[in-house]
């Protein structure tokens, strides 16, 4: 579960509210998808979440660990990946995922088990022993992804998470987030890909302009009173961003 009460962030002293009064809260076994325009405050928003940036009013926990005053144990449930991955590029794929496995605990049958299957499933066996820096984008995220796998964690963040990978990979990330949240835990990204968020999310809430404008099911955003009663989340996007 992830709980934001009241949260506010501003930058330049102030002058740049990029989160304003944020109240919102993320269920277990749910994904959740957060959308807004560029600048809207959606990077901030999670930074906060995992601990990168401290909020200047408001709390944040994630089951129940408030972040700020326990952030290890909020950290020890949650795993994040960044909208660009960012690795220890010297070390192979296998060695990364190793350090990985040891921050976390991850206890070594079921480290191996699961590496092995993530490997196969996102086609990284034969080049994980390569140094990370000869990999593509797309296979940086996808040692990312696995890694934030990994510790089978009550909650995943992720900022734009399907950037970069091919339509393979995708598909295949795309199954194992629902796996995720069908054993109880919760998946909170971010995306501009409105296709995945319709079809993929359980709830949904844009952003823009630091405020929530709207939060729900597809049903329950179809709901809002609107001048043109937009069908799609693409025509319920645009419309409540434009206002």
């Amino acid at each position: 579960m992830i709980e934001l009460t009241d949260v506010s962030k501003s930058y330049n002293r102030g002058k740049v509210k990029a989160v304003d009064g944020l109240t919102l809260t993320v269920k277990p076994g749910e994904i959740f998808g957060f959308l807004g325009p560029n600048g809207a405050g959606k990077t901030t928003t999670i930074k906060m979440i995992v601990g990168l940036l401290r909020p200047d009013a408001g709390s944040v926990a994630v089951e129940g660990y408030d972040v700020a005053k326990e952030p290890l144990k909020a950290k020890q449930v949650t795993t994040y990946v960044p909208d660009y991955p960012a690795v220890y590029e010297r070390l192979t794929g296998l060695e990364y995922l190793n350090f990985i496995g040891d921050v976390y605990g991850v206890p070594r049958e079921a480290r191996l088990d699961r590496i092995g299957r993530w490997l196969e499933i996102f086609e990284l066996a034969s080049v994980v022993t390569n140094p990370i820096q000869s990999y593509s984008h797309g296979m940086k995220q996808k040692i990312v992804l696995t890694a934030a796998l990994l510790p089978a964690p009550r909650v995943m963040v992720l900022d734009e998470p399907l950037v970069g990978l091919d339509p393979r990979a995708a598909h295949q990330i795309k199954e194992l987030f629902r796996e995720h949240c069908d054993e109880g835990k919760t998946l909170f990204f971010s995306t501009h890909i409105m296709e995945v968020a319709e079809k993929l999310c359980d709830r949904i809430g844009i952003i823009h302009k630091g405020r929530l404008v709207a939060c729900g099911t597809m049903e329950e955003l179809k709901s809002i009173d609107r001048t043109e009663a937009g069908q799609s989340l693409e025509e319920i996007f645009l419309e409540l961003t434009d206002k």
